[in-house]
């Protein structure tokens, strides 16, 4: 399928690739369909874009690339709405955001998205160890500059 992005113009996907999110995400309960796009070979970041609004896309990233000891703790109602048997079955990503010279990343509000059937949901975190601006890397000029 063709969809259109305010950054990339028209990009072909894959049908299989969508991403679901049933109750949508914090702050957009009504974008619920979304893919991932690479942004190079050996990339620690993709784009999470909406494949209805092409204005709306989110840059995440596997938080343990950043953060070897974070864990998403699942309840088991959690676990059962996802349909997954325990993490393992999941792909883990942070939304990043940049403040100043370093990106950070939402620990506490983990996308859990289920490996198999691309279904995943937003978790909002009790665990006060991880915040919503968890610093992941400070960027240099050159970066900085590149990405004005």
């Amino acid at each position: 399928m063709l969809i259109q992005t305010s950054r990339f113009g028209e990009v072909e996907v894959d049908d299989q690739r969508v991403i679901t999110f049933p109750k949508g995400l914090l702050g957009f309960s009504g974008h619920r369909r979304f893919v991932l796009i690479e942004t190079g070979q050996d990339a620690s970041f993709w784009w999470l874009q909406s494949t209805e609004t092409p204005d709306l896309a989110f840059v995440v990233t596997d938080p343990r690339f950043f953060v070897s000891s974070y864990r998403v703790p699942l309840r088991t109602d959690q676990m059962q709405e996802l349909g997954i048997r325990s993490i393992d079955d999941a792909q883990v990503f942070v939304i990043v955001n940049k403040v100043g010279h370093v990106l950070t990343g939402n620990l506490q509000g983990p996308l859990v998205i289920h490996a198999e059937s691309l279904t995943g949901e937003q978790l909002v975190l009790s665990d006060k160890r991880f915040t919503t601006r968890v610093p992941l890397i400070e960027l240099g000029a050159e970066v900085e500059a590149m990405s004005a």
